[in-house]
């Protein structure tokens, strides 16, 4: 199975962003990938871009969830396209 990067977009005080972060880290250990935290708050670009969307995931920089994190979703996304 190949490396992937996932970026997990969060800011402090989100407890979605702290659930999701269990999750991918979570998954983390089942999968081959290498997790990049930001902080939307460090990059005015990412708080536009993110703002009410916070936390997101992104494998490789493709959108796999945002919000309500799922486990089974975001499992079921990176078998599909890490093989």
């Amino acid at each position: 199975m190949k490396t992937a990067m996932i970026t997990f977009y969060t800011k402090e005080n989100c407890p979605l962003c702290d659930k999701a972060k269990l999750i991918i880290e979570e998954l983390a250990n089942e999968f081959s990938i290498t997790i990049e935290e930001k902080d939307i708050y460090k990059d005015d670009q990412l708080l536009e871009l993110y703002q009410v969307m916070i936390p997101v995931i992104s494998l490789n920089g493709e959108e796999l969830a945002y919000g309500l994190i799922d486990y089974q979703d975001v499992r079921n996304q990176l078998i599909e396209k890490m093989g």
